[in-house]
């Protein structure tokens, strides 16, 4: 059975707004919170829940979403909610509020409201794939490599809720009324294009008719440059403006989320690891060789901010330790050099440098100076790494690009992998990378040295 595309869609947000606030009044009401103003609280909390909810985009989940998308959604909600719901105690001057039942009303609030959004999602995506509810008519436009690969996301991925009509080809034989007629009797509700294979008459044409008619029109991007990129799309005043990066960073909620994490990891690292570990490997370089238990290198950071990068010394002391890196078989590192360095504990003191603020625990990899000042002026775009920290662990070094730099390829590559993401992150991606990066220190890496 068929039901009509988007008929009850345009519910589905108020409906969960609506079912979030319920739960959150009415544990509000049950648990033993101690508020000397109920209807203050609950109005407080409601709005602010709001507020918090529209800023992340807590509603705003797409049908092609990944559920990784959800998971982060929910970590950001939680996380401001968190902090709002303390404050009122220090707004609104409650010293007798119960501090351990705020906990217990936060807890059960998290698990109601994550539960019922996964549950959502889930149920959306099956309700899409084998009910074929929630659906959208689309025909496509053009017939290229990609237009291609677009129709078998279509057809094969039902719980995004595309239903593919027709593929109308833009080369001799295009008839735009055809095209046109056809959307409009069969009430098609989106159309995808290919810009490479339209005329710019072309594409106004579709534009208006799709305007005319209230359809949506999206479009393919061919495989000009400026349309590879992430594009960010503003107004100065009545003016349209294309901006060729948007980093995600930029955007103050997302830097604080980033930081957030960042000041909790690095504080878990250095509390329940760091603590008793920092001992116990200082004893072991100390017995072996002379020198520091710890090693510096001026390095370049945030828009090309020097700082001193901390590692445990891996190596024999040499006057040149700051300009060489290190190669597979140097006479420099030592026996525990070799061990610390292929489990990557010989990074561990860089936690420090995240709590300071210095670094990052995912991102870009902070090399020496002298190589950004080299790397600056052979390698295009490697300075674009320097619009974010560097970080302990990077999306580059989980694909092998780690270590020496043996060939052009290697860095060329690392930059590329950077760039990608800078442009594309996420909380969720961090949260990835950090994973892969442990799963890589403990089956060992080839470039480990």
């Amino acid at each position: 059975m068929k039901y009509k595309a988007g008929r009850y869609s345009k519910y589905i947000k108020p409906m969960n707004y609506v079912i979030d606030l319920c739960i959150i009044n009415t544990l509000a009401l049950l648990l033993p919170i101690n508020f000397v103003q109920p209807y203050l609280f609950l109005a407080y909390l409601s709005v602010a829940w709001v507020i918090i909810s529209f800023k992340t985009e807590f509603y705003e989940v797409q049908r092609y979403a990944k559920f990784t998308r959800v998971l982060t959604l929910i970590f950001q909600q939680f996380v401001f909610f968190f902090l709002v719901l303390y404050a009122f105690i220090g707004f609104f001057k409650q010293p007798n509020m119960s501090r351990l039942a705020l906990a217990e009303f936060f807890a059960a609030t998290f698990v109601l409201i994550s539960s019922m959004k996964i549950f959502t999602y889930v149920l959306l995506l099956r309700y899409r794939a084998f009910f074929k509810g929630n659906i959208r008519r689309v025909v496509v436009l053009g017939d290229n490599k990609k237009i291609q690969q677009l129709i078998d996301v279509f057809n094969t991925r039902l719980e995004f809720g595309y239903d593919f009509r027709k593929q109308f080809s833009l080369h001799d034989k295009y008839e735009p009324g055809e095209c046109f007629r056809y959307i409009v009797e069969h009430d098609i509700d989106e159309i995808y294009c290919s810009v490479a294979d339209m005329k710019d008459h072309e594409l106004s044409e579709l534009i208006d008719f799709a305007d005319n008619n209230m359809k949506q029109v999206k479009f393919i991007p061919d495989n000009k440059n400026i349309f590879s990129k992430k594009l960010k799309f503003e107004y100065y005043d009545y003016i349209p403006i294309l901006s060729l990066r948007d980093i995600p960073l930029d955007d103050p909620l997302n830097a604080f989320m980033k930081r957030f994490f960042d000041l909790l990891f690095s504080l878990l690292v250095i509390v329940f690891l760091l603590s008793w570990l920092t001992p116990l490997i200082a004893l072991i370089i100390k017995l072996e060789s002379d020198g520091p238990v710890f090693f510096r290198q001026r390095r370049h950071g945030m828009n090309s901010r020097e700082f001193y990068c901390y590692k445990f010394r891996s190596m024999a002391m040499t006057s040149d330790a700051d300009q060489k890196q290190a190669t597979k078989g140097d006479m420099r590192i030592t026996r525990i050099g070799k061990f610390i360095r292929k489990t990557s504990i010989d990074e561990l003191p860089q936690f420090y440098n995240v709590f300071l603020g210095q670094m990052s625990v995912v991102g870009p990899r902070p090399h020496m100076v002298k190589h950004t000042n080299l790397y600056g002026q052979q390698i295009d775009k490697y300075m674009v790494r320097h619009f974010v920290k560097p970080g302990i662990t990077g999306l580059a070094q989980t694909r092998g690009y780690r270590g020496e730099i043996e060939a052009e390829s290697d860095i060329i590559n690392r930059v590329k992998f950077d760039i990608f993401y800078i442009e594309n992150w996420s909380l969720a991606l961090d949260i990835k990378i950090v994973g892969q990066t442990v799963i890589n220190a403990v089956r060992g890496e080839e470039k480990a040295y």
